[in-house]
C-alpha cells in the first residue's frame, strides 16, 4: 500500500529527510531539562546567530527541536517525525501533501517560526476568517511563548489594527484579505495609509483550493459605473421566450452560450434594432448573460437569495461569498432573473489574479491533503514541487467501488438506505453533496426515514453551526450532510470531539445564562459534576456582572482558558476549572463511543456525485481513516449526474438497458470507474487551460501593473516630488518637439509650436520662440525646458508665500490622481481588448501575440497621457484662496 501511495522518486525525497530528522531529535533530551525562560531565550540566541552570519539551514535542527518542545509545553502536543518532514518541505518553498488529520496546522508553526527569525515577517494564509482566528489563537500560543509577535487579519478590521497585525513576526490572514490589502495599498495617497510590509515568506493552508480553485477568479476592487441597468430587465424577458437548440445552443463543458443565426435575427426583431453587435449600442453580451443566468446558473447551487440579494456560493468550498459579485454583467442578469434590485455595473479600479499575486513572494510554500493530481500546474505556474508526506499511522480506509443507478431518484433512495443501515449499526456517516438543493433533498428523505441528522450547507443558519456539526460528526450513529469538505478546519474524531463540546457547553452556559440542569448536552454528566459545575458557574456569572464583556470577548476568554495549560488570571482560572470538569467526563463518554464506533467500522463517507475535480472527491474520502482509524467510502452515481451525462451517460444507459438491468439494481464496474476518472481528467485539463489562459493574459497586464505601482510608490516615498514633475515636463517637451518635427507643413509648424508652448506655460501674448532655435531641435528643446523651469520656480515661490509646503502637496496629489484615473481607464480598455481579441484567430493570427502588441501600445499611450496631463495641470492650474 505504501508503494502505491508514494512513487519511487517521492520516496527518495522522503528518505533524504531522515538524517535531518534524526539530528532534530538529538536535541530533544537536552531541551527537556531547560526551564521555560531558558527555552524562550533561545529565540534571542537564534537571532544573534543569524546576525553573525549563520544560515537558516545551519540552525534549522535546533530551531525545530525548540518549537517541538514549546508545542509540548504550551499545547500538550508533541510534533511527530512526519510533521517535521512536512515543516522541512514548507521551509524549502515546496508543497507538503499531508492527509486529513495529520496536523498540518502544527506543521506551519515550525516553518513559520524558523523564517520569522530573520525579522522579515511570515504570512500564514488560510481560506476563511474562522480558520485564521482559530490558528492564531491556538498554535499562535507557541510563537508567543517563544517571544514572537502574532498578528491576525479579519474582515472589517480597522486600518490601524490591520497595519499593526502586518508588522508582527507571524501574521494569520485569509487569501482574499491579503490580496485586497495589496491592491488597496497601491491606491493610497500617503505612505501612512499603507498597511502591508515587504513580502518575504508565505505559507498557504489548503494551497490547492487557493492556487487552483480560486485562480480562475481575479481579485477586483471596483466602483459603480454609469452604465444603465434597463437592458438587463429587457433581455431577461427576452431570454424567457428564446428556445433552446433553436435560438441558442448550450455548451455545458465550456459553460458557454452560442446564439444561432435564427436566434440573432429573432433578438434583433424583438428589440427593434439593426444589429446586436453595434459598437455604439451593443446588446449581444446582455442577451448571452441573460441566457447563461437561465440555463447555467441555478438557485441554491451556484447562488442563494438572501435579504433580497443574490449571494454567490463557492462551488469548491460550499460557502457563501458575501460581498463578491460576478463580473461583466452576469450578476446583474441573475438579479433580473430572481426579480431582486438590479445593482449598477461596476468599473474596475484595480485587479490582480491569485497567480500573479502569490508570485510576488520571494519564497512561497503550501500544505494540503490533495495536491498531487495538480502537480503539473503547480510546477509550471508557481514553480512549486509537490512532495507526499507519509501518514503517521498506516491508512486503514476501505475505498469501495462506485455504484451507478439508471435514474437519479433511485440513487437518492439507495443513499438514504445506506444511511439507515449505518445508523442502525452505530457507525457515523458523512454524506457529501454538490449543492444546497441536493443536500436539502437528502435531508427530506432522511426525515421520512426518521433518521436524526445534521445539515451543513451554504444557508446562513447552517453555516453558523459549522464547526460544531463537523466536530461531532464522528459520534455513534450520527449522520451529517455537507455540501463540501474542503477547508472545514475541524477534524472528525471517532466517538466525538470532547474538547469542542466542553468549550461549546461553557459558551452556552455563560452567554445564554442557561442552568446546567436545563442544558441538553449535559444530561450525560453525573449529578456530582452537575452540582460542582453549577457552583462554579454562579461564581463566574458574579464576576461577569462586575465587568461587562461582549459575547465575542467572552468567547475569546473561554478559548484562551481552554487552550492554555496554565493561567494567572483568576477569572480564566475558574473558566479552565469548569472546562476541565466537563472535558474529563466527556472524554470518558466519548472514549467508550470511540471503541464501539471503531469496532463497527469507523466513519463511512458517502459521495453523492463525482465532482469535476478528483481533488474534491479525495478531500471527501480523506475525512475517513484519519490517524490510522478504520473507515470506508463509497460513491453513489446515476446516469443523470452532470459528469456522467456530459461524458457519455447515454452510452451507459443504453448498456444497462441492453443488459436488462432494472432501476433498482446498481451497476458496479471497475471499467466504469476508470472511464469516470478519465472524464474528470478531461475536465481538469480544460480548467487548467482556462486558468493558464487567465494567467498568460494577466502576465501582460501584470508587467504594466508592476511598472505603475512602482512609479506610484516612488512618488509616495519621495519627499521632493518636484523632480518627478520636471522629469514628466522634459518628456512632454520631447514629445511636442518630435511631433513638431514630424509635421509636413513648414509654414505652419513654427506658429503651431509657439502656440503650443505658450499654452503650456500659460504665458502672455508677448511670448515668442526665437527663429534661430527652429534650426536646431536639440537647442530648441533645452531652451523650452529652461523656460518651463523658470516658470515653475516662479509658481513655486508664489505658492510658498501663500502656504509653505503647499506646492509639494499639490505635486503629489496631481501625480497620484492622474496615474489612478489613467490606470482605471486603461483597465477598462484592456478588458474590452481582451474580450474582442479572440476574433483575430479567424484571421490566422495568434490572439495572445496580438494582445501583447496592442496592450503595449495602449500602455505607452496611457503613460504619455499621464505625463502630459500632470504637466499641463500643474503649469496651468490657478488656485482660489478663500479668505476666512
Amino acid at each position: 500500500m505504501f508503494n502505491l501511495l508514494f512513487s519511487t522518486s517521492n520516496q527518495r525525497k522522503i528518505n533524504s529527510y531522515t538524517p535531518l530528522i534524526k539530528k532534530i531529535s538529538s536535541f530533544e533530551s537536552r531541551l527537556e531539562h531547560l526551564s521555560d525562560n531558558e527555552l524562550c531565550s533561545k529565540t534571542v540566541e537564534f537571532k544573534k546567530k543569524l546576525y553573525k552570519g549563520n544560515t537558516i539551514e545551519e540552525i534549522l535542527p535546533e530551531v525545530f527541536a525548540v518549537v517541538r518542545e514549546a508545542g509540548r509545553r504550551v499545547l500538550g502536543l508533541r510534533v511527530f517525525d512526519v510533521q517535521m518532514m512536512g515543516a522541512i518541505i514548507l521551509h524549502q518553498g515546496k508543497i507538503a501533501e499531508m492527509k486529513t488529520g495529520e496536523g498540518k496546522t502544527l506543521v506551519a508553526t515550525l516553518a513559520g517560526y524558523l523564517n520569522a527569525l530573520s525579522g522579515e515577517g511570515v504570512h500564514v494564509v488560510t481560506v476563511n476568517d474562522y480558520l485564521a482566528r482559530r490558528d492564531s489563537e491556538w498554535v499562535g500560543q507557541i510563537h508567543k511563548f517563544l517571544g514572537l509577535s502574532v498578528g491576525l487579519i479579519q474582515q472589517d478590521l480597522p486600518k490601524i489594527e490591520r497595519k499593526l497585525a502586518y508588522q508582527c513576526d507571524i501574521t494569520y490572514v485569509t487569501n482574499s484579505e491579503l490580496g485586497f490589502d495589496y491592491l488597496k495599498d497601491n491606491m493610497v495617497l500617503s505612505m501612512s495609509e499603507i498597511v502591508q510590509n515587504k513580502f518575504a515568506f508565505c505559507i498557504i493552508d489548503e494551497v490547492d483550493s487557493i492556487l487552483i480553485d480560486e485562480a480562475r477568479t481575479p481579485l477586483i476592487i471596483s466602483g459603480p459605473s454609469e452604465a444603465p441597468v434597463e437592458k438587463y430587465s429587457r433581455t431577461h424577458l427576452l431570454s424567457n421566450i428564446l428556445v433552446k437548440d433553436l435560438h441558442y445552443e448550450v455548451d455545458e463543458k465550456a459553460r458557454n452560450i452560442i446564439l444561432t443565426d435564427k436566434g440573432t435575427l429573432f433578438c434583433e426583431d424583438q428589440l427593434i434594432i439593426d444589429s446586436l453587435y453595434d459598437l455604439e449600442d451593443p446588446w449581444v453580451q446582455y442577451i448571452l448573460n441573460a441566457v447563461k443566468a437561465k440555463e447555467l446558473f441555478i438557485k441554491d447551487v451556484h447562488y442563494i437569495v438572501r435579504d433580497n440579494q443574490v449571494v454567490i456560493v463557492d462551488e469548491f468550498t460550499g460557502r457563501i461569498m458575501s460581498g463578491r459579485r460576478w463580473s461583466d454583467g452576469l450578476h446583474q442578469a441573475i438579479e433580473a432573473k430572481e426579480k431582486v434590485a438590479i445593482q449598477q455595473e461596476n468599473q474596475t479600479y484595480a485587479s490582480i489574479t491569485y497567480q500573479n499575486f502569490f508570485l510576488l513572494y520571494p519564497k512561497l510554500s503550501g500544505m494540503t491533503g490533495t495536491a498531487k493530481t495538480e502537480e503539473a500546474e503547480l510546477d509550471k505556474i508557481y514553480n512549486l514541487e509537490v512532495i507526499c508526506v507519509p501518514t503517521h499511522k498506516p491508512l486503514r480506509r476501505q475505498e469501495l467501488p462506485d455504484l451507478v443507478y439508471s435514474n437519479e431518484y433511485r440513487k437518492w433512495e439507495a443513499i438514504a438506505d445506506e444511511c439507515y443501515d449505518m445508523y442502525r449499526s452505530g457507525r457515523p456517516t458523512l454524506v457529501g453533496t454538490t449543492s444546497v438543493e441536493k443536500s436539502e433533498l437528502l435531508s427530506k428523505l432522511l426525515m421520512q426515514y426518521k433518521i436524526p441528522h445534521s445539515l451543513l450547507n451554504a444557508k446562513p443558519e447552517n453555516v453558523e453551526k459549522e464547526s460544531e456539526i463537523i466536530a461531532q460528526a464522528g459520534r455513534q450513529s450520527s449522520v451529517t450532510i455537507a455540501t463540501n469538505m474542503a477547508g472545514r478546519g475541524t477534524d472528525i474524531i471517532l466517538g466525538g470531539n470532547p474538547n469542542y463540546i466542553a468549550k461549546s457547553i461553557l459558551v452556552d452556559l455563560l452567554i445564554g445564562n442557561t442552568l446546567v440542569t436545563k442544558n441538553l448536552k449535559l444530561k450525560q454528566l453525573s449529578l456530582r459534576t452537575q452540582t460542582s459545575l453549577n457552583n462554579m458557574l454562579n461564581s463566574l456569572q458574579e464576576d461577569l456582572k462586575q465587568v461587562s464583556f461582549s459575547v465575542l470577548e467572552i468567547e475569546k476568554k473561554i478559548s484562551i482558558a481552554c487552550e492554555q495549560v496554565s493561567t494567572s488570571n483568576n477569572f480564566e482560572h475558574k473558566l479552565r476549572q469548569a472546562y476541565q470538569m466537563i472535558l474529563s467526563e466527556y472524554t470518558s463518554i466519548f472514549s467508550k463511543e470511540k471503541i464501539y464506533v471503531s469496532q463497527a467500522g469507523g466513519l463511512h463517507v458517502i459521495g453523492t456525485e463525482r465532482h469535476e475535480s478528483r481533488r474534491i472527491d479525495n478531500q471527501l474520502r480523506g475525512r475517513a481513516g484519519r490517524q490510522g482509524d478504520p473507515g470506508s467510502s463509497r460513491f453513489f452515481l446515476s446516469v443523470e449526474d452532470n459528469l456522467l451525462r456530459i461524458f457519455g451517460g447515454n452510452r451507459i444507459a443504453d448498456l444497462m438497458q441492453a443488459l436488462n438491468v432494472d432501476n433498482d439494481t446498481p451497476m458496479e464496474s471497475t471499467l466504469l470507474s476508470k472511464s469516470l476518472e478519465e472524464a474528470q481528467k478531461k475536465v481538469e485539463a480544460y480548467f487548467y487551460d482556462t486558468r493558464k489562459q487567465v494567467f498568460e493574459y494577466d502576465q501582460v497586464l501584470n508587467s504594466q501593473r508592476q511598472a505603475i505601482y512602482a512609479e506610484r510608490r516612488r512618488i509616495l516615498e519621495s519627499g521632493y516630488p518636484r523632480d518627478c514633475v520636471l522629469q514628466y515636463a522634459e518628456s512632454t517637451i520631447d514629445d511636442i518637439v518630435k511631433f513638431w518635427q514630424a509635421s509636413k507643413e513648414n509654414k505652419t509648424k513654427s506658429l503651431n509650436l509657439n502656440i503650443k508652448i505658450k499654452y503650456l506655460l500659460n504665458a502672455t501674448d508677448t511670448f515668442s520662440i526665437s527663429k534661430e532655435l527652429y534650426g536646431n531641435p536639440e537647442e530648441l528643446k533645452k531652451w523650452i525646458i529652461e523656460q518651463v523651469r523658470i516658470n515653475y520656480d516662479l509658481r513655486e515661490a508664489y505658492l510658498e508665500q501663500i502656504k509653505p509646503g503647499l506646492i509639494r502637496q499639490l505635486e503629489k496629489y496631481y501625480l497620484l490622481q492622474q496615474i489612478d484615473n489613467a490606470w482605471k481607464d486603461h483597465l477598462q480598455k484592456m478588458g474590452a481588448l481582451r474580450d474582442s481579441i479572440g476574433w483575430r484567430s479567424y484571421g490566422q493570427q495568434d490572439p495572445l501575440v496580438e494582445y501583447k502588441n496592442e496592450a503595449f501600445n495602449l500602455f505607452i499611450e496611457m503613460i504619455t497621457h499621464v505625463k502630459h496631463t500632470v504637466v499641463y495641470a500643474i503649469l496651468r492650474s490657478r488656485l482660489m484662496i478663500k479668505n476666512d
